[in-house]
């Protein structure tokens, strides 16, 4: 495939959205991957990476082996991903600590958009589609309703397995990878690894999710190319399940201290007319609804540029 430096951009851009969706807890950058029609390509991209890229490097030089794997797209994606996480973690930060209801009703809009394009990508529905479409979406909404695990153990093993886990989810539409490190208990323990310099357990987090994202990306590329129908309802079910986890409208039940800032461990959807101080529904519909249309207009370029 021969892409122009603007097909390189609007991949960098794809990346950029990617990673302010990853800053969100509970917005998986996978979601935004499929969405955006990357998602195929970002597995099989992975999935280039083995040891035979490093048989390409040493027989045929690092031109061949770089385009073996990919890499302008790769690096195209991850430079947007890395420079959106840098510069948008704060503002978004600042924004689901001030403005809650607001962001998360952008980003209800944007996933429930979401859920009906990769629904339409699904040509054939037959029985075991809509089976597979209510099984995903009955664990993802599981997921999002755990209450989190207390670990008292920061053990190389466990944080190795924590990484793997958490990469897992962010390249799975629905559930973000912080999300599922908060479930595990590992959340503070990743947290006072960075925090203390602990490079013990950075680097066992980051071998765990390499060795996730490998392993994972290959599982996913085999069910895509032995049961892409039934692969798409699940995912489908999955996206909608997750839905749950960025209802605007919440109800606290547990939250913790965490590195001196409060975390929220647990909460539960609510009604916005049972929602303690003002719900701001006028504002959460308007940024659903123009969450809604944002992949609304991206499904439409890509059908554009197809053409």
């Amino acid at each position: 495939m021969t892409r122009t430096i603007l097909d390189y951009l609007i991949i960098f851009l794809k990346g950029l959205a990617m990673g302010a969706a990853d800053v969100v807890p509970g917005v998986s950058g996978g979601t935004i991957a499929f969405i955006s029609g990357i998602y195929e390509e970002l597995l099989d991209t992975i999935n280039s990476v083995n040891i035979n890229t490093l048989k390409i490097l040493k027989n045929d030089g690092v031109k061949v082996m770089w385009k073996s794997i990919n890499g302008n797209f790769l690096i195209s994606l991850l430079f947007g991903i890395g420079l959106s996480i840098v510069s948008f973690a704060k503002l978004i930060k600042w924004s689901i600590e001030n403005k809650p209801i607001m962001v998360w009703a952008f980003f209800f809009g944007l996933v429930l958009a979401s859920v009906i394009y990769i629904a339409k990508q699904i040509k054939n529905w037959n029985i075991l589609s809509v089976i597979g479409l209510i099984a995903g979406a009955s664990v993802a909404y599981y997921i999002t309703i755990l209450p989190p695990m207390v670990s008292s153990s920061s053990s190389g093993l466990f944080m190795f397995f924590a990484g793997a886990l958490a990469i897992c989810a962010m390249i799975l539409p629905g559930i973000s990878g912080g999300f599922i490190l908060l479930l595990l208990g590992a959340y503070k323990p990743a947290l006072d690894a960075l925090h203390d310099k602990d490079l013990k357990t950075i680097l066992l987090l980051i071998t765990g999710a390499i060795v996730g994202l490998l392993s994972f990306s290959r599982i996913l590329k085999w069910l895509f190319d032995k049961y892409h129908n039934l692969t798409l309802a699940v995912l489908t079910g999955f996206v909608f399940g997750s839905l749950n986890k960025i209802w605007p409208w919440k109800k606290i039940i547990e939250s913790e201290m965490i590195n001196g800032k409060l975390k929220i461990l647990q909460e539960e959807s609510i009604s916005p007319m049972s929602y303690q101080g003002n719900p701001q529904i006028g504002w959460a519909l308007f940024l659903a609804i123009i969450g809604f249309i944002v992949i609304l207009l991206l499904e439409k370029s890509a059908k554009v540029k197809a053409i």
